[in-house]
């Protein structure tokens, strides 16, 4: 049995410093997703059909590119932001927590990285 309080056993740990530079990251991408994603809806509306050559005429414009690029780096970027602070909140064993962590940050980065090469493939004409 020990006698020491919980708030003993907390004292002089600090914070890892890491929770502001998470939150601002989220709020950030959020704020950009949020123009990005009514060009996005606006955009599909606007194509008219949504036939294989409507799309990849459309996505050979630069400026299409270049915004559904960004749309994409910051949606799977946000995503994993968000399903990290739902590990940590809800995942207790520490290697489970960390190898969840590394898992969703690989997954994200590979999915972000295949959309973008898709998009840079139909752009160039590949």
């Amino acid at each position: 049995m020990s006698l020491q309080t919980p708030l003993a056993k907390a004292r002089g740990l600090g914070s890892a410093k890491q929770g502001t530079h998470h939150w601002w990251q989220q709020r950030l991408t959020a704020i950009a997703l949020t123009p990005l994603s009514l060009w996005f809806i606006y955009s599909q509306l606007i194509i008219g059909s949504v036939d294989h050559a409507s799309v990849t005429r459309w996505m050979s414009d630069t400026m299409n590119a270049v915004l559904l690029i960004l749309f994409i780096v910051s949606l799977f970027h946000h995503a994993q932001l968000g399903i990290q602070v739902v590990i940590e909140d809800y995942i207790d064993s520490g290697w489970q927590k960390m190898s969840s962590i590394i898992l969703i940050k690989f997954i994200a980065l590979f999915a972000g990285l295949a959309s973008v090469i898709a998009i840079l493939k139909v752009f160039l004409g590949l």
